[in-house]
């Protein structure tokens, strides 16, 4: 049976007491008195005009992409559960993301990007405020994120991310932190809900003459539908502003991250239909775990020059802690460091508008990877040592030309070097695992844009990609110097359009990928080292939509149409890329009354099953899971919401492994998703 539990966890105590010391050093002046938005309604609260302004500046810009973008306001999804990724992005057209335990590890791609790699993302460039959120070899933590410290998302799908530093098949993700000048200036958040979830967030913003400043804690906890799927989070950010006149500014960030899950691991099929809430033995018996802290600094200056004209300097370093029992205990320290300087300008040239984007960027990052045996969770003997290196230069340049006032031609290129080098400390015999090799590759890019009208747009490109493997590629697999980076030539044509009663976003594409990094299992998931596929197709339909009927009505659905599939492969022939089904669909219906009160039952249906293993040979079954959503306004400032999941109490299969071959034989591939639950959450805004 589910229970609530709403004792909040240290960190969420930690957090209401910062809040209110913060809030009460920070008397409201006139200028902080909320302001009438007209038309513009969230949720029932008010905050200052420019946050509305500045998120529509932002899909104006995602607008001008010559391809398949989309922008999710972060007031979307809070008055719901924000636990994980899913919350999120689970209505963002062309994103496919599924929980793997319930909490805050998922399985994110856009385009089938990263679709061999189950847990450490990998395929998309994943950033915050713009500077990147990966490590210098490709690789990103889920939980480095909180989407509650999000004022907006923003995604470039597929080479459309050329701006955003992405040359990866999938694209790029911002998370785009609120600052003092947008956010209110006190904000109290409480979640609870079942599988002892508990989450608090407190946060503070403040603007006054030419500095503002925004500062969030957040603080989570859960026991897990699953046994062994406790985890525990703190998470703080902020940013402080400051404009020296009106052609120059600068912003710092900080991050700290605190982050410590069990890891329930996979069950086999009938384990997952009989008992979902089990967790694998192996991961009990060794205690495995992904417990990590990092620590992020950052820095943005912005010079104006004269109107239409921008260049953007922006500086970061990371450094991550993590120690990962899992079938080995890995202990890893890693430092990144990275440098960015972007360039625009608007301009006529022959009597044609041109705005033209270039940019110059270097990462480089080293890492300590320790391993040990895995005793009951313990470091045992020493297995091996690595000392590691990755760097990353990029360069592009895009112009986009009106050839007339309705036809846009967008031109660029984008030159990237890459070198990953490890060294084995702890050689054993005659394996050694060093390695040091370079990628480089150049990806150019075509693409036209037709605006219809001022709120339709029409887009078509041709784009090259290329993805260099990371050290988890690389690192123990046969042959790691014969490891290849990922190629990939994308076509892509589709529309967009925003009008007051409908939103609409279509995007077909068709990529066919070189040397696909596929990253092989055994039956019983144990890994088999990374390979170079021969010739991959990736190619489905993103479909977002949003319709506002009957006055107080509105629906709202993402659905993806995945094909990905081997061409002519010697061991695979035309079979199906495993690990993602072919059809997804999440849908949303909500009737709100002026914003003070509102009910949403939404559902996700993935009608078809799909593969576990590249053979073919055995499946995971499709779902259906039904969900509702309650909320409004409390009083003045107040606003509260139910968030009741899986309704009918299914057992459903939300995720699984991949791997070579099943040998069609049920093994330990499956993840299984939450069965019923209830959250509720109450939200406080000064």
């Amino acid at each position: 049976m589910s229970t609530i539990q709403i004792a909040p966890p240290r960190a969420s105590r930690l957090a209401f007491a910062l809040a209110c010391a913060l809030a009460a050093s920070f008397p409201v002046s006139a200028g902080d008195v909320p302001v009438d938005l007209g038309r513009v309604v969230v949720r029932g609260k008010t905050f200052p005009a420019n946050a509305a302004d500045d998120i529509a500046q932002a899909r104006a810009r995602l607008d001008e992409r010559a391809g398949a973008t989309a922008l999710v306001d972060g007031d979307a999804y809070r008055d719901g559960r924000v636990g994980n990724l899913v919350d999120a992005l689970g209505f963002a057209p062309g994103v496919f993301v599924q929980p793997r335990f319930g909490a805050e590890e998922a399985r994110l791609s856009i385009r089938g990007s990263g679709l061999q790699r189950t847990f450490h993302g990998r395929g998309l460039v994943v950033l915050q405020d713009g500077v990147p959120l990966n490590l210098a070899d490709g690789s990103f933590d889920f939980q480095a994120i909180e989407p509650l410290a999000a004022r907006y998302i923003r995604v470039w799908r597929g080479a459309n991310a050329l701006e955003a530093g992405a040359a990866t098949l999938g694209g790029a993700i911002d998370f785009v932190s609120p600052t003092g000048n947008d956010a209110p200036p006190a904000t109290l958040r409480l979640e609870a809900g079942s599988f002892g979830t508990r989450r608090a967030q407190a946060a503070v913003a403040r603007a006054g003459g030419r500095a503002d400043a925004y500062a969030t804690l957040t603080g989570a906890s859960q026991d897990g539908f699953r046994a062994h799927a406790e985890q525990e989070n703190t998470r703080f950010t902020a940013n402080a502003g400051f404009r020296f006149d009106d052609a120059l500014d600068a912003r710092a960030y900080l991050a700290h991250v605190d982050t410590r899950s069990a890891l329930p691991g996979n069950l086999t099929l009938a384990e997952a239909l009989e008992d979902p809430s089990l967790a694998a033995p192996g991961n009990v018996a060794q205690d495995q775990r992904r417990d990590f802290r990092l620590d992020r600094i950052a820095g943005k200056l912005a010079w104006s020059p004269q109107a239409g004209s921008t260049a953007t300097l922006s500086l970061f370093h990371s450094a991550k802690s993590l120690h990962h029992p899992i079938f080995q205990v890995l202990d890893q320290r890693s430092r990144d460091d990275g440098i960015d300087l972007r360039w625009r300008s608007e301009g006529r040239v022959a009597g044609m508008r041109h705005v033209l984007a270039a940019g110059l960027s270097h990462a480089s990052g080293s890492l300590d990877d320790q391993r040990h045996a895995n005793i009951g969770g313990r470091p045992g003997a020493p297995t091996n040592r690595f000392d590691q290196h990755a760097a990353n230069t990029a360069a592009f340049v895009e112009d986009q030309a009106w050839l007339s006032p309705r036809w846009v031609l967008v031109l660029g290129a984008q030159a990237v070097r890459a070198t990953r080098r490890s060294r084995d400390l702890q050689v054993d015999g005659d394996r050694d695992e060093s390695f040091d090799t370079t990628y480089a590759s150049f990806n150019p890019r075509a693409g036209v844009r037709f605006d219809a009208d001022p709120r339709t747009q029409w887009f078509a490109n041709l784009s090259r990609s290329a993805e260099p493997p990371s050290f988890g590629e690389l690192s123990g697999g046969p042959g790691v110097s014969q490891v290849d980076q990922q190629r990939a030539t994308t076509a892509e044509v589709g529309m967009r359009t925003r009008r007051d009663a409908l939103s609409l976003d279509i995007a077909v594409y068709r990529a066919r990928v070189d040397g696909e990094l596929l990253a092989l299992n055994d039956a019983d998931g144990n890994p088999l080292g990374t390979v170079n596929a021969g010739r991959t197709l990736h190619q489905g339909l993103e479909l977002g939509a949003g319709w506002a009927f009957a006055r107080d009505w509105r629906l709202s659905a993402n659905y993806l149409l995945n094909d990905f599939r081997f061409e002519r492969d010697p061991a695979y022939g035309d079979n199906r890329l495993a690990g993602i089904p072919p059809q997804q669909l999440r849908a949303a219906l909500r009737w709100s009354r002026s914003g003070r009160f509102h009910v949403e039952p939404n559902v996700e249906w993935v009608p078809q099953g799909w593969f576990v293993d590249h053979a073919n040979s055995f499946r995971a079954p499709g779902f259906a899971t039904i969900g509702l959503r309650l909320g409004g306004e409390a009083g003045a400032g107040w606003n509260w919401f139910a968030d009741l999941r899986n309704l009918a109490d299914r057992r459903w299969i939300a995720s699984t492994g991949v791997v070579a071959d099943a040998r069609g034989m049920d093994g330990r591939n499956f993840l299984p998703g939450d069965g019923r639950s209830v959250y509720v959450g109450l939200e406080w805004t000064r």
